[in-house]
């Protein structure tokens, strides 16, 4: 069913998107303080801008993959329901597009 590469069926779980999301704005923020006390130190807004960049790619690599500490906590979804003959019957029928007049 899964390969071996992936064990864990979900990508990230809700706590892992949190996480995510706190590791993301955390980097961003950090990096965009950074940046603007170097560039106005060195008045270079250019630097400024290097670095909140550098910041956003770094936090990018670290949260958009499906790293395993973002799936530690996986959903339990209910099974599937089996299908009975009688509503499979039922289906074809009520999809059927209405015509307009």
């Amino acid at each position: 069913m899964f390969s071996k590469f992936n064990s864990i069926p979900t990508h990230m779980d809700y706590k892992g998107q949190k996480l995510a999301e706190q590791i993301f704005q955390g980097i961003v923020l950090v990096s965009a303080v950074i940046g603007f006390v170097y560039g106005l130190v060195i008045e270079q807004f250019g630097w400024t801008v290097y670095i909140v960049l550098a910041g956003f790619a770094i936090s990018c690599v670290l949260t958009l993959p499906p790293w395993p500490m973002y799936r530690r906590n996986p959903l339990a979804w209910q099974p599937a329901l089996p299908e009975s003959p009688a509503e499979t019957a039922q289906k074809p029928e009520t999809l059927k597009k209405k015509k307009h007049k």
